[in-house]
């Protein structure tokens, strides 16, 4: 999956880079209108069209059957169940084909997320902190062997601001720090042999393109977070913290849900505009 991941990173930085220079919100609303007619054109070819539309056309049959025999109990009652099968083999004539287009849907919404959904974390001065829990708290959950041996090495510009707790038994660890500087930074964890890197993004003159705010290592949620490589073979589970959501500037939602919203909602749309031009029975 890792490597997966990559590929389609690199892909999107090359295809994002222009369109990028109109606006992050211009990317956002190309991508997914682009996403959304391949997504028809794919759903064309591996559907049964004939099926569908012969489906539709039984239903609409069956519609006009009770409407013409109104009265008739009998026969209105055969053409409501007529029509519930009917619309039983519609949704699965349209829902097999769903399924192999939620991988590549999965692959490029996880890219817009990381890309459009996060902002670099602020920098931040101890001094400015009036609380505990008003720094960036690092998490990091995995077995308790991993746990117990745990290292945490901060570059220069994150300065911690606390004590690497531990808990084994409870496979959890925490450390809470601040950004003093901009730019992209390097946390080293040492674990059991291992050692595993997070990038965490600061300021205004950071330069990361693709932003999460955690390292997972199960494979199926790396699809969901595909910036960084995943944590498997480490004895760790998640290293995570919080970035703030992005604002999305004109759009009406923001941050990485808004981002998923506008990608599904604008693919959608464009893909309703270009049913018919495309012929595509839905």
């Amino acid at each position: 999956m890792d490597a997966i991941n990559r590929a389609v990173t690199a892909f999107f930085n090359v295809v994002l880079t222009p369109l990028e220079a109109v606006g992050d919100e211009f990317a956002l609303l190309f991508i997914s209108g682009v996403f959304g007619v391949l997504a028809l054109w794919i759903f064309k070819h591996i559907s049964w069209q004939k099926g569908i539309k012969e489906t539709k056309n039984k239903i609409k049959g069956h519609l006009i059957e009770i409407r013409l025999y109104q009265d008739d109990l009998a026969v209105v009652s055969k053409a409501i169940g007529k029509v519930l099968f009917r619309n039983l083999q519609y949704l699965l004539l349209n829902f097999g084909p769903f399924i192999p287009l939620a991988i590549p849907f999965a692959l490029v919404a996880a890219q817009m997320v990381v890309r459009y959904g996060f902002e670099p974390a602020p920098v931040q001065h101890p001094t400015q902190l009036e609380a505990a829990g008003d720094g960036q708290t690092l998490v990091i959950e995995g077995t308790s062997e991993a746990i117990a041996s745990l290292e945490v090495d901060l570059p220069e510009g994150l300065s911690a601001i606390s004590p690497l707790v531990r808990i084994p038994s409870q496979g959890n660890a925490a450390i809470e720090f601040v950004a003093e500087k901009s730019g992209v930074h390097i946390v080293t964890i040492r674990s059991g042999g291992s050692e595993i890197e997070k990038k965490i993004a600061v300021g205004a003159e950071s330069d990361l393109r693709a932003m999460q705010d955690r390292r997972v290592s199960s494979q199926f949620e790396a699809v969901l977070w595909p910036a960084e490589d995943t944590l498997a073979g480490t004895g760790l589970d998640v290293i995570r913290f919080r970035y703030p959501e992005s604002d999305l500037g004109w759009l009406p939602l923001s941050g990485p849900f808004g981002v998923l919203m506008v990608f599904i909602l604008a693919s959608m749309v464009v893909g309703f505009i270009f049913l018919k031009p495309l012929g595509v029975q839905i």
